[in-house]
């Protein structure tokens, strides 16, 4: 089976910092992998280099076969890969089906001209992108879509972040990459997302990549564990795999966790 994404030898240096060095890994169709490290480990940097937010300096990364070395986020979501950010980034002042319906917006075809003149085109159009945009509020149950016409800023934070993944959801994204989904969410907001997660990959078919700071949830939803440290992978395997690992222990928790193997 090939890889559904592909990173080789991936690094980025901004001024006299190397961010990202020489970066290998993967995920597989249908996998979730988790990504782990210290703050200023890179892994943030690693999302932006995959979802063209950063070129790198070296290296190549393949998506779905396609070489994506040097695309633009744009190009990348119409190739279906879709990502959330360590801090939610919504539009306030739409509503919550408003935000959703954004994530079709690379997907779109009707021009101007459409768009002035509402054509039957550009009307079956906006009447799929509103489907869509429902259908991955619901996956979220009534926690969003009972709440369409709430305007974003309204929601509780646990739900902002809901509503960002929906979004990601809504884009018909083959791979998700969430940037640390359970940030600011209490001990039963996770374990709601926890379930989520494994769902999308269950019931929708979703490949998922995150970083997660909360070990719990990494646990929980990876099948695959990667390890940075310093813009380094360490290592990578199973949780277990990595959570006895020595370089993990110390890099990520230090030398006062090595009792406990995180």
């Amino acid at each position: 089976m090939s890889h559904l994404l592909e990173v080789t030898g991936l690094s980025i240096r901004f001024g006299g910092v190397q961010a990202v060095s020489k970066v290998d890994f993967h995920a597989d169709p249908g996998e979730i992998v988790g990504v782990i490290g210290p703050n200023g480990a890179g892994k943030t940097t690693l999302f932006n280099i995959i979802t063209g937010f950063y070129s790198p300096d070296e290296g190549t990364m393949v998506f779905d076969g396609h070489n994506i070395s040097g695309l633009k986020p744009n190009a990348l979501t119409r190739l279906g890969m879709a990502r959330t950010f360590q801090s939610v980034r919504l539009f306030n002042a739409m509503t919550v089906l408003e935000n959703a319906m954004v994530g079709q917006h690379t997907r779109t075809k009707a021009g101007v001209w459409g768009a002035l003149t509402r054509s039957k085109r550009t009307r079956a159009e906006e009447d799929h992108i509103r489907e869509r945009a429902r259908e991955a509020l619901a996956f979220f149950g009534d926690r969003l879509s009972g709440r369409e016409d709430a305007l974003a800023s309204d929601l509780a934070y646990a739900d902002r972040r809901r509503l960002e993944i929906a979004r990601a959801m809504a884009t018909d994204a083959k791979l998700l990459l969430l940037d640390e989904p359970a940030a600011g969410m209490n001990p039963a907001e996770k374990e709601g997302l926890i379930s989520q997660i494994g769902r999308l990959r269950s019931d929708l078919g979703y490949s998922v990549i995150l970083i997660e700071h909360d070990m719990p949830v990494i646990k929980s939803v990876s099948d695959r564990v990667v390890a940075l440290d310093h813009g380094e992978k360490i290592t990578e395997g199973s949780y277990e795999e990595v959570s006895t690992n020595k370089q993990v222990i110390e890099a990520y928790l230090g030398k006062a966790a090595e009792e406990s193997h995180l």
